[in-house]
This record gives C-alpha cells, structure tokens and sequence, in this order.
C-alpha cells in the first residue's frame, strides 16, 4: 500500500510540473513580447522609427537565396507557412531567387539564406547592404557582418519600412541521420517562429519544469563544437525545445488577433489575459490539426494542453 501511495503521489507531482495554468502562459508572454529595446547597432541612424508589431510580417513573401532548398528544407518550410495562414488569415507566398538576394525584389519581403557549408558572411554582408539600400536603414557602409550561429535572424528598420533577414544551415546530403533531420528542423522552426511573430528568447536555467516554450533555452557553451558536429547537435536539441509547443500556437493566435498598435505594449498582455479561453480554444483546436502536427514537439505540446 505504501508502495502504492508513493507511485500515486509521484505522478500528481509529475503532472503539476509539467501542466501549465494561465499565469504561467502570462509570465512567458510578458517576457517573451514584453521586451524594451535597450541597444542598437552602433552606427545606426537613430532618427528612424522602430515600430515592434508581431502582424507586421503577415501576408509578406519568403524569398530563398543561396543554396536551393533542401528537402526537408521545404517540407518545414511549406507547413510552416500553412500554419502561418491558418492562424494569421494572410498566405505566405515563396519563391528561391538564386544566389543574391538583390532577386527577391521589392515587397514586403523576408529573405531567407540557406547554406550548408561553411558560414556565408560575405554573401549576408551583401544581403544586408541591399536591405539597406532598399529600406534605408541608415547602416554604416561598407560594414562586414559575420555568421555567427547555425541559424540567425535580424529585422532592420528604416525609413522605408523594415527589412527581416535570416540565415540558417540545412542538411548537408539527401540522407541526413534522424539526429541531422531534428536538429536542421528545430533551427530553421526557431527562427521562423521569432521572425513572424517577433518573440524573443527566454532563458530557463531549470529544466525539471519541462520546457513550455519553443522560445524557452537553457544555456549551454558549444563554442568548441563544429556546428556540424554530433556533439554540437545534441547540445543544442537538449537545450531547447525541438519544435513548437502549445503555448506557441497560442501566441500565434493572440498576436494575429489583437488589436494593439505594438506587441510590445502593456495593452498586448492585457488582452491575452482577457482573451484567454477563446485563444486556448483556437490553439487546441489548431493543435488537434494533423496538417502541423510534425511542427510541434510532443514532448511539451502534451503536457500544457489544458486551457486553465
């Protein structure tokens, strides 16, 4: 009986651990949009205007340079922008441009570089000085920017609107390993996510909890790992969640929805909080879709699935 009472009380204490309430759902939406901008890039034309709405990129085109798209490069790529339309109502239109992205025009674009190799940062260096050609960003000239993790995102804002640019390594043969395949995914699902939403990193030092984020990573020093090291894969996966979780979805919702001129703003929590049974319907319901089932991870997609 006693053995009994302990396996029971485990799994109760196993459970609270993992089940979110709304407040934990309130505390990560106040940290992951409720950011100040604190710094800039030095040299940066601060007369410019910095506008933080996580809508700002719905209905914009994905253009793809560098390498051609791996494939399951596009298999990620074509179910996130169908779970981009069914949550923001806008399609994501997508097109590979080539080697430059001086090809990918000049609308409402993001421009997404794919390498596999070495780090391209001559070719983001180019990226960028057409994106502040394009929008006026008031960049220095003549500036040389570096590659500085497998995957990497920037939105710029200037005169003429802001520009996103993103970078991110893909498998790097036609068979890659189930290791390969995860972690390609959960690099190129990461910067995605942030990109279209605009939502920041949040740091978890303590794991027991379970992650409940996609946005949630503990840290952890890989500056010895190759990038295209096992070790560095693994180090990385364990860091963070692999895919979106449901609290994910639930942001996407609730940023597609809410009539705040900012994410940023107080405003936008406060609807979160008022809004929260009618989001968790939809993201349950999103969720329960097995179109974008291969974009969550289970492992805490399950375990926050309860709206109270």
């Amino acid at each position: 009986m006693r053995y009994l009472l302990l396996q029971i009380l485990a799994i109760v204490a196993f459970a609270g651990a993992l089940c979110a309430e709304k407040s934990d759902y309130i505390e990560l939406a106040q940290r992951g949009w409720g950011y100040e901008l604190r710094s800039t890039m030095l040299g940066r034309d601060m007369a410019i205007p910095v506008h933080i709405n996580g809508r700002d990129q719905a209905g914009a085109a994905l253009c793809l340079v560098g390498e051609k798209p791996h494939p399951q490069t596009l298999v990620v790529l074509d179910t996130f922008r169908a779970l981009l339309k069914h949550s923001f109502g806008h399609p994501t239109p997508m097109r590979y441009a080539g080697p430059s992205a001086r090809d990918c025009g000049t609308g409402r674009t993001v421009v997404l570089r794919l390498y596999s190799g070495y780090p391209p940062n001559r070719d983001l260096s180019s990226d960028i000085d057409w994106l502040s050609e394009l929008h006026q960003l008031g960049l220095p000239a003549g500036r040389n920017y570096v590659v500085t993790s497998p995957a990497m995102a920037q939105t710029f804002f200037g005169h003429r609107g802001q520009g996103t640019h993103i970078v991110v390594k893909q498998p790097a043969h036609d068979r890659p390993s189930k290791l390969e395949r995860d972690f390609h995914k959960s690099i190129l699902l990461e910067e995605l996510f942030q990109s279209f939403t605009f939502g920041m990193d949040i740091l978890l030092y303590d794991k027991s909890s379970g992650f409940l984020s996609k946005l949630q990573e503990t840290p952890v020093n890989l500056q010895r790992l190759p990038w295209s090291s096992h070790d560095f894969m693994r180090a990385l996966l364990a860091s963070n969640p692999s895919g979106l979780c449901a609290f994910d979805v639930f942001m996407m919702h609730a940023v597609a929805q809410s009539p705040v001129d900012q994410t940023i703003d107080p405003g936008f929590i406060e609807y979160i909080d008022t809004q929260y049974d009618r989001l968790w319907a939809q993201a349950d319901e999103t969720l329960a879709n097995p179109r974008f089932a291969a974009l969550f991870d289970e492992g805490c997609t399950n375990s926050v699935r309860v709206p109270r």
